[in-house]
């Protein structure tokens, strides 16, 4: 049956603004601020023709509006995130991450939603609205309770609740996590275009590394050394390699040519819900980085150190073993737990009065390296950036501008002098 003229403007309206008409069709109702959508249009002029003109721009939004509510697919966003999830190739890790993301902040918002309404502007409302309160209150006060029924808010220590916004850097991860999901739907046909791929996410925060001084590190070094050999092996390995936490949880002796004075780094060990796995690089790349004499001094002796231990208890030392084995070394087979080596780190920090934390030691080796002039190219592979530097470029930029200045003075340094100019002259 044919929709009325009166059905129509009651789906939508023509209102006169100024030398113009302008054309309004109800979309529905946004679900992240609550509010009625409306597609609209503006038709220049107010006579007859501009009449015409807006009563056929209502019927192409109409038209439009319609596609939408009677999609040939009825799935859901929350279905194509599913999916997603099951089928994208993703460290098991990850995955756990995205679905704790997902469960957060996106489903409770968008996971109803027929995929193929969720629009450009649905997707930049959610991010301003978790920019603004992660719990996207409307403003008003009420307690966050911890329990729920009948209870005492003083004994379950019920708070006021406080607006604290996402952090850029996780709405970001979101935006991510979406726009994968909408990738897949759209090469699975459920939806024609990925309003992701032009929705403006919050700007990437400026990374602000700090490390220790050198003096501070030689401070964390022998304060290291002097309450373990072990343990200063560790801190001045991470210190003059750059190499992440995991990284050297997970090395091995069979990695580490002593003779060449390189070490391979191939995997990483992470902690999950107090399940350890050795896993990937975090860019999935091995390196190959190099070890001055004085690093291959400590790891001989290290290794030594392991090797009598094994031989005092009756056992064999072998190249698999782990390099670092915990506070104890009882038992080479394991790897020392990465949070137990962040917890000892800042320990140790704290009882020096340094503020730092074990990831500045990789930022400590960067920026040394940078401001003694060694090449981009050389400090991304050491550190194991992908981009060929461009990651290094963004996170160190103020100490390659330092480097830039002394290859400026370098630069200067080689020209001719001007009085030599002028005797040429």
């Amino acid at each position: 049956m044919a929709e009325s003229a009166d059905q129509r403007r009651r789906r939508g309206s023509v209102r006169q603004r100024g030398n113009s008409l302008q054309v309004r069709v109800f979309s529905g109702v946004d679900p992240v601020t609550g509010k009625d959508v409306y597609l609209t249009e503006t038709v220049k002029g107010a006579d007859k023709a501009a009449q015409r003109a807006a009563d056929k721009v209502m019927t192409r939004l109409l038209s439009q509006v319609d596609q939408q509510r009677s999609a040939t697919s009825s799935v859901s966003f929350g279905y194509v995130l599913d999916e997603w999830l099951r089928t994208a190739e993703l460290d098991e890790g990850t995955r756990e991450m995205y679905r704790g993301y997902i469960k957060r902040n996106i489903r409770p918002v968008l996971g109803a939603e027929p995929v193929r309404k969720v629009s450009t502007r649905m997707l930049e409302a959610l991010y301003a609205e978790l920019r603004r309160c992660r719990a996207r209150c409307d403003g008003k006060p009420f307690v966050e309770h911890r329990a729920e029924g009948e209870h005492d808010c003083k004994d379950e220590k019920c708070k006021p609740h406080t607006c604290k916004p996402l952090a850029a850097s996780t709405v970001r991860q979101l935006h991510s996590i979406m726009s994968g999901a909408l990738s897949a739907a759209v090469r699975w046909e459920w939806i024609d275009t990925n309003p992701a791929r032009i929705a403006k996410r919050p700007k990437q925060p400026q990374p602000q590394p700090t490390p220790p001084s050198p003096a501070e590190a030689a401070r964390l070094f022998d304060a290291a050394y002097e309450a373990d050999h072990d343990w200063g092996t560790l801190v001045w390995l991470v210190m003059t390699t750059g190499i992440r936490r995991g990284e050297v949880c997970a090395l091995t002796w069979s990695r580490i040519d002593l003779d060449e004075g390189i070490i391979e780094v191939r995997s990483s060990y992470v902690l999950r819900n107090g399940v350890g796995r050795v896993k990937d690089t975090k860019t999935h790349q091995m390196r190959r980085i190099a070890l001055d004499t004085e690093t291959v001094v400590l790891l001989r002796e290290h290794k030594e150190r392991c090797a009598q231990r094994l031989t005092q208890n009756g056992a064999e030392f072998t190249e698999d073993m782990y390099v670092f084995s915990g506070v104890r070394n009882v038992d080479p087979t394991q790897p020392y737990s990465p949070h137990a080596v962040s917890s000892r780190y800042k320990d140790m920090a704290e009882r020096l009065g340094i503020d730092t934390h074990i990831h500045a030691l990789r930022h400590y080796s960067a920026t040394e390296l940078l401001t003694a002039g060694i090449d981009l190219r050389t400090v991304a592979g050491r550190l194991g950036h992908g981009g060929g530097g461009a990651t290094t470029l963004r996170v160190y930029a103020a100490w390659v501008a330092a480097s830039d200045r002394k290859a400026a003075e370098i630069l200067g340094s080689r020209m001719p002098k001007r009085d030599q100019r002028r005797q040429g002259n």
